[in-house]
């Protein structure tokens, strides 16, 4: 469970990895609630016809958007690797990081 706000420096995926904070049916239920509460406000029915209409793009889009292949294919990452690969990405990775330059700091010591 990483993502790019930690500033990995790589970042791979297995091929059922998920990328979303939420699924499609739990997102949709939220979006639907909030839908519904606004209808009751308005003072409009809100069906469960309506209800199943409402969700059913919402968690085709999720299901689509939150897969491995989606975010790969928009270089959100580094790329998917096959599960039975993962100790050789692995060891490259971490080899490659060991490798990296240092930077030195420009500042000293800050003491309280």
């Amino acid at each position: 469970m990483c993502g790019r706000a930690y500033s990995p420096r790589f970042l791979f995926m297995w091929p059922n990895a998920r990328i979303s904070v939420m699924g499609g049916e739990q997102a949709a239920g939220v979006l639907a609630q909030i839908k519904a509460v606004a209808a009751r406000k308005q003072g409009k029915e809100w069906t469960p016809e309506q209800e199943t209409a409402f969700k059913a793009p919402i968690i085709k889009a999720f299901d689509e958007q939150s897969s491995a292949y989606y975010s790969s294919a928009r270089l959100w990452d580094d790329g998917v690797i096959d599960p039975t690969d993962t100790r050789h990405v692995l060891a490259l990775s971490l080899s490659a990081a060991l490798n990296a330059p240092i930077e030195d700091t420009q500042f000293g010591v800050f003491r309280m």
